[in-house]
């Protein structure tokens, strides 16, 4: 595991995902502005209906054949969405997903993307950074929480989901792409909790990210966020240290049979404690795969950094600096202030 740090520009930064401006030119342009060559990829901020993460795959879900509605949920912050289950008797059909979105709003914020590059705001080493949940996450929030009903329609949405990778692939050239694959419901849900960890044991999870992993083509990048939510900026489930991401990790490490250029992990503004960061001693990963750490918060600003850094570096000295999940979340008023701080991060020591 390394990361090449740049004595003018301090350790890398990541932008996990989203990013609530306007639009991908609008993010294109401040990241820009305030980060620089700092960042290796720049994501396009998930704007407009993307912004609450897999909220808005409820658009596809309500035109897919073979599911029916059944009820609604609400997320830890209040926001309400459709839940399904599958046809029965004599409305039973086969299930089917069209298209899900994620190809076409990459297409159109690449088109921006080249047009900041030719406008020489992003420069030709910066990649497009695409960010998509891992499958088992849209379908473990929108369909009514029963294995038997999940269980049919996770393939289902996967091979959706490649299908979506590979026009995303066809699109974009490998050497300007970069994709994130955000693994959450695996952590703050199905490892968490025994009875969904009976019914999702942890080498079926490995086995399914490995597969999305594996269809991101030779040449592009290949990122994995660990994420624990931040719905009012706290986490789904607060993690005591950094040990089941580790293991997690390392058990992708194997499985995965491609390169895996970054691995983020958050780290709680309330955590610059020895023990929380103690078991990334054990993380094994190759050289070519850099770490980062979302050890930035607005609340507490660049003291806050110093702390979780110091901790950090404890146990390990090389990584690259980010927030703790998308600023998706967030006031947009806010933004701003903390790509600066990203910026006042990345320059310590």
């Amino acid at each position: 595991m390394s990361v090449t740090r740049d004595l003018e520009t301090g350790r890398p930064i990541l932008l996990v995902g989203s990013v609530p401006l306007e639009s991908a030119n609008d993010v294109f342009d401040a990241a820009s502005s305030f980060l620089g060559a700092r960042m290796k990829r720049i994501p396009d901020g998930e704007t407009g209906s993307r912004l609450m993460w897999i909220l808005w795959q409820g658009g596809p879900m309500s035109k897919a054949t073979g599911i029916e509605p059944a009820g609604s949920e609400r997320l830890i912050n209040g926001v309400p969405f459709q839940q399904y289950r599958i046809k029965r008797g004599q409305a039973a059909e086969p299930i089917s997903f069209g298209t899900l979105g994620y190809a076409d709003a990459a297409r159109r914020s690449y088109a921006d993307f080249l047009q900041k590059r030719a406008d020489g705001r992003v420069k030709s080493t910066q990649r497009f950074q695409i960010c998509l949940p891992t499958p088992i996450a849209v379908k473990f929030a929108f369909m009514l929480r029963d294995e038997t009903e999940v269980r049919p329609v996770w393939p289902v949405y996967e091979a959706a989901m490649l299908r979506e990778l590979a026009q995303i692939s066809a699109a974009i050239p490998a050497q300007d792409l970069a994709i994130q694959w955000d693994i959450a419901t695996e952590l703050t849900t199905l490892l968490e909790k025994p009875d969904y960890t009976k019914s999702y044991p942890i080498g079926e999870l490995v086995a399914a990210i490995a597969r999305v992993s594996n269809a991101v083509p030779e040449g592009a990048e290949l990122g994995l966020h660990f994420c624990y939510g931040d719905p009012n900026h706290k986490h789904v489930v607060e993690p005591p240290d950094t040990c089941r991401m580790v293991n997690l990790a390392n058990l992708l490490a194997v499985a995965i049979k491609r390169p895996i250029t970054w691995m983020h992990m958050p780290v709680p503004r309330d955590r610059d404690d020895d023990p929380y960061f103690a078991p990334l001693k054990e993380l094994r990963m190759g050289p070519e795969t850099e770490l980062f750490l979302g050890v930035i918060h607005l609340t507490d600003g660049l003291e806050g950094a110093k702390r979780r850094i110091a901790a950090a570096r404890k146990v390990v000295k090389d990584f690259g600096v980010a927030t703790e999940c998308g600023f998706g979340r967030r006031n947009p008023e806010t933004t701003m202030d903390l790509l600066r701080l990203h910026r006042q991060v990345a320059a310590l020591d």
